[in-house]
């Protein structure tokens, strides 16, 4: 998975899935960390419960959590302010 440790906290990517029965962590897709989310695609619903998803399950702030790149699409780069590389790897052994 690509991780990537900054000053400024972790950076990854991440490949959404909306639409799905639950929020989940499903594993690895190529190189990035596949999530299931149960809100639409519509309106930003999915990039909200993304970053809430994320926040709860790492246990830091939703404000420590910011999609940087692909708001727009499935596809995102994620960075969590607060967190280490351990962190993100541990969501895929959960």
């Amino acid at each position: 998975m690509w991780i990537q440790e900054t000053p400024k906290g972790v950076i990854f990517k991440a490949a959404i899935q909306p639409g799905g029965s639950r929020n989940e962590i499903v594993g690895i897709k190529g190189d990035a960390l596949k999530i299931r989310l149960t809100a639409p695609p519509v309106e930003g619903a999915a990039n909200k419960m993304c970053v809430e998803f994320l926040a709860k399950t790492l246990k830091v702030r939703k404000s420590d959590v910011e999609i940087i790149r692909g708001q727009a699409n499935r596809s995102k780069k994620l960075l969590v302010r607060s967190a280490t590389r351990e962190m993100i790897e541990s969501l895929v052994k959960v």
